[in-house]
């Protein structure tokens, strides 16, 4: 969309891993060498722990590429196994040949997978199991995992087992009941997110592989960066992708730090004030006490009656309502407490059976009058079939609200699984998620934490394939946008509009496009469309922001 604007070859800040743009900082490079350095040398276990987006994949990715050529590796990325099951998946990313009859026993399986580790030792090769996500080990399936580290000759470890996983991993191992694994971990290293110096770094590096030829983002933007996003690389990411979106609908080629933090409420769904801002309310919040504690003062002061004066009108104010005290009721006001906001960790996991691909494609559906049965094929396949097309894309807060129409969005937890759930209205503050059992209004911060930008929105088209309509070309499609166009800004229709894109439809088109923030090319694509059909809404179909809503809990 904006990589034209800024003479880019690429979009250089997708969250996707590409190993064009490894950036390896002094403290991944540590990382990196520990680990290679324990494969070589050491046996027993190995442990790297890391943030959410930190880079532990990326320490991996370049492991795997570095791997010294004696060693054999096992990869498990789903650690959510029983004993038996992560044993038998050793043997199988090994290529260990089980028997059918073997599967059932773990004894079996620990005979043949000690048989493979004594013969690769013959041979001088290392055997190394990389578990991923390891915070997720169950109790009895880490006690598996120390009694692998068993499988010993008279001199050396035959296994070497790396543990990589969030801060949680550290916690898990320091448990009472496992210091006998805890006492075999040989070397341990934490991935700390970069520093203000490596953010910079970092920013530069990506942009240049992308073909930046000059600086894009200017020095306080990237120091801004580094704040909003704490040196984490996949919030740096994220952040950076919003700000050049947001420079390029703004047609800005330097990006300030004001983009930046309007790409960081993008992102967290809340908004930044510049640094200075807290020192400056901080000071005027002391010199306000200071004020107000002198006006205090001296009004008390002014007012202060003696204490041996005698108030003489104090009878007669006392005569002024002769009824008793009982006869006068008490007033009480009752102060109704509010209700705390719902956090959408919390909403996951009270609804786990109810936010996987299945159930988000079933509320979707229905949110369109349609139907989903997940025994009736890919979901995508059966909105064709209801006149309805999936659009699939990476975006921000503001992007649904431009296009304004329920999507599914995929969400990360802090355990790495995810879950899909659709956001079927949206306000200021609170978007309603649409579940089985009822909507429920969760505050876009709380699901910011979890939303790396991945959507999913059904439309129905208004025009035959091709889908976009560009300048030259003829039909009922063309038609159908000068028409719609000139409805929305308000324009006298034609009663038979021309069905040719000219150049004016083409100005018409780049017009629309610049005022609501979409890439501006002149040509009507599926993005140009759904809003464009959103705005009109000729086809009755459902909005993320209702016209005349004020409040999310009416569209439920």
């Amino acid at each position: 969309m904006y990589t034209s604007f800024f003479g880019l070859g690429e979009k250089p800040f997708a969250i996707t891993p590409d190993p064009r743009y490894l950036y390896m900082s002094e403290r991944h490079a540590e990382a990196l060498a520990h680990l290679l350095y324990g494969i070589n040398e050491a046996g027993g276990f190995i442990q790297l722990t890391g943030e959410v987006g930190t880079g532990k994949t990326t320490v991996v990715r370049s492991l795997l590429e570095r791997m010294p050529g004696h060693a054999d590796v096992a990869v498990i990325l789903n650690p959510q196994l029983t004993p038996l099951q992560f044993v038998l998946t050793i043997c199988e990313e090994l290529g260990i040949f089980v028997r059918d009859e073997d599967t059932s026993s773990i004894k079996d399986l620990v005979d043949i997978l000690n048989k493979r580790l004594l013969e690769a030792h013959a041979k001088g090769r290392r055997v190394v199991v990389i578990v991923d996500e390891a915070q997720n080990l169950s109790p009895e399936t880490l006690e598996q995992v120390r009694l692998l580290t068993n499988l010993e000759t008279a001199s050396q470890k035959l296994l070497q087992i790396i543990l990589i996983g969030q801060p949680e991993l550290r916690e898990v191992l320091s448990r009472v009941e496992l210091r006998q694994l805890a006492q075999r971990i040989t070397g341990r290293y934490h991935l700390a997110p970069l520093t203000k110096s490596e953010t910079v770094a970092y920013v530069n590096h990506r942009l240049k592989v992308a073909g930046a030829n000059g600086e894009i983002f200017s020095s306080p933007a990237l120091r801004e960066i580094h704040r909003l996003s704490d040196g984490v690389p996949r919030i740096i990411n994220v952040i950076c992708d919003r700000a050049l979106l947001g420079a390029f609908t703004q047609e800005q080629h330097r990006i300030g730090p004001a983009l930046v933090r309007a790409a960081a409420s993008e992102v967290y769904g809340r908004t930044f004030s510049p640094p200075w801002m807290r020192l400056l309310i901080g000071a005027s919040a002391t010199i306000g006490l200071i004020v107000l504690g002198l006006g205090i003062w001296l009004l008390v002061g002014f007012n202060e009656v003696p204490a041996t004066q005698p108030v003489a009108a104090a009878p007669e104010a006392a005569s002024v309502n002769p009824a008793p005290a009982a006869a006068q009721p008490a007033v009480h006001a009752t102060v109704q407490p509010e209700a705390e906001p719902l956090d959408i960790a919390t909403v996951l996991q009270a609804h786990a059976g109810q936010t996987n691909t299945e159930t988000a494609f079933g509320q979707l559906f229905a949110l369109w009058g349609g139907k989903f049965d997940p025994a009736n094929g890919r979901p995508c396949d059966q909105a064709l079939q209801q006149g309805l097309e999936c659009v699939y894309s990476q975006g921000s807060w503001g992007q649904l609200r431009t296009l304004n129409r329920p999507a599914i969005l995929t969400l990360i937890d802090d355990s790495g699984n995810a879950h899909q759930v659709v956001v079927a209205g949206l306000n200021a503050a609170d978007a309603q998620i649409k579940l089985p059992d009822a909507p429920l209004d969760v505050p876009i911060a709380s699901i910011s934490r979890l939303w790396y930008g991945d959507y999913l929105v059904l439309w129905r088209p208004q025009v035959a394939a091709p889908r976009a309509l560009s300048a030259g070309m003829q039909g009922d499609g063309v038609r159908w946008l000068r028409r719609t166009l000139n409805s929305v800004h308000g324009r006298q229709n034609e009663e038979t509009p021309s069905d040719f894109y000219d150049d004016e439809l083409v100005q018409m088109v780049e017009d629309f496009q610049r005022r609501h923030r979409l890439r501006v090319d002149g040509i009507a694509g599926v993005q140009t469309q759904i809003v464009l059909d959103a705005l009109a809404n000729s086809s009755g179909a459902p909005q993320l922001i209702a016209q005349d809503a004020g409040s999310l809990g009416a569209s439920g």
